[in-house]
């Protein structure tokens, strides 16, 4: 048999609907938990930056002056010399092809250098010491001299 379309029947529905609504909500009232302590919501972060349930120590604090702080770019200073130029060690070296590298003994970067910029001969495992400069390609070792 089909549904009733009659005005009492659809207002019975109606009125059904609602009270299975508002039992529900009252059940859901009973079983909710109360919110947790505030304690229990604290997170902390610890020295790595990693999100933790435990405070830090108070003895690995560090204070930071306010005058460390900088925001924004810091202004370029440019480099001396003795800052500019690096020492490594000449790892490949293809006279034919006249080309090698530099593995540098600050960054362990493996640097190219090509053979205009030689001011002497070289071959492998020679400590030299060269300047880099930032080309189209990446980095290569420019004034490469030999060390003693």
């Amino acid at each position: 048999m089909g549904e009733s379309w009659n005005k009492k029947d659809r207002e019975k529905k109606k009125q059904k609907a609602k009270m299975d609504k508002a039992d529900k909500m009252k059940e859901r009232k009973e079983n909710a938990k109360k919110g947790k302590s505030l304690d229990e919501m604290m997170a902390y972060v610890d020295e790595n930056g990693n999100i933790s349930s435990t405070p830090p120590d108070p003895g690995k604090k560090v204070e930071i002056k306010l005058e460390d702080i900088r925001i924004g770019v810091p202004e370029n200073i440019p480099l001396t010399q003795e800052e500019l130029t690096r020492q490594g060690k000449i790892t490949f070296f293809n006279y034919e092809k006249g080309f090698g590298f530099i593995k540098d003994q600050q960054s362990h970067q493996s640097i190219f250098v090509h053979s205009n910029n030689l001011a002497g001969e070289v071959k492998e495992n020679d400590k030299v010491s060269f300047q880099i400069e930032i080309g189209q390609r990446g980095p290569f070792a420019v004034n490469v001299k030999i060390l003693d």
